[in-house]
């Protein structure tokens, strides 16, 4: 009999004292016995899409994830909900920054998998820092992360930055990991120095370190050169800090609409979710 490990690729990982996270793809799905479901597995592994897979392994630590996260857990572990740090806190991140008002924590050691999906994981090992991503982006933590809902650093991002005016924020020392929503291999990260910007006509900037500012502006000095160049607003990033852009996002929303491929070819507007 093959053993568990041997069935998967190890596709990402990331480690701290007491846990491992790995993401774990299956190579290829060896069909069903429903012809329909064949056709489309079929399909699937022609085109390189895997089904992927978070495991998370313990020694005396915990995880924090969404409570419709896990899949299945071997080994000596608890699993209990929490409203991560009070009712209060737990509403906040509800209704603002659009995640659940309950979260799962698994303690003690052993191996956890987490609910298998063709989409896209991404791994972050931070220390003593803070995250701000989309909503519902966060997927998992080890237990020395705090999620909460994050508010905009001024009222331009928030009217008129595309984000609304909270969003999601990971803080402390551990490991982060969040849905992706291109390949990993697609993102583009930019490391910003003190002052220097980064200028995004839509909102498909994904993630950015907290010490990043961010803010909506004009795209010129005056009203006139703005409406003139067709680009009203931009979401403007300052540094220091890093931020993580995901300029297919907008192309693969598009192939999503009827003829969505068609206004591809001929595509005069922004590649990303539009913040005019």
């Amino acid at each position: 009999m093959v053993s568990a490990s041997e069935k998967f690729t190890v596709i990402e990982s990331e480690r701290i004292a007491g846990a491992t996270f790995d993401v774990v793809r299956y190579d290829s799905l060896q069909g069903s016995d429903d012809l329909n479901v064949a056709e489309k597995i079929f399909f699937a592994n022609q085109a390189k899409i895997y089904l992927k897979m978070v495991r998370v392994t313990l020694q005396n630590s915990e995880l924090l994830l969404e409570p419709s996260a896990l899949y299945f857990m071997k080994g000596h572990l608890q699993l209990e909900s929490t409203t991560g740090g009070g009712i209060a806190k737990g509403l906040m991140r509800k209704f603002l920054s659009g995640e659940t008002l309950f979260q799962s924590r698994i303690k003690g050691s052993g191996e956890i998998f987490l609910e298998p999906s063709f989409g896209h994981y991404l791994l972050f090992n931070i220390d003593n820092d803070g995250l701000i991503f989309d909503k519902r982006a966060f997927y998992c933590a080890s237990g020395g992360i705090e999620v909460s809902a994050k508010l905009q650093q001024n009222i331009s991002s928030a009217l008129f930055g595309g984000e609304g005016f909270f969003q999601t924020q990971a803080k402390g020392t551990g490991i982060v990991v969040l849905i992706s929503p291109v390949p990993v291999t697609e993102l583009l990260v930019y490391e910003l120095a003190t002052g220097e910007t980064l200028s995004v006509d839509g909102n498909f900037a994904f993630v950015r370190t907290a010490n990043v500012s961010f803010h909506a502006q004009m795209s010129s000095k005056s009203l006139f050169s703005t409406v003139m160049s067709g680009e009203l607003l931009l979401q403007t990033f300052t540094g220091p800090g890093t931020v993580w852009l995901a300029p297919t996002q907008g192309v693969y929303d598009k192939m999503k609409l009827p003829y969505g491929v068609s206004q591809l070819s001929h595509n005069a507007g922004s590649s990303g979710t539009n913040t005019r």
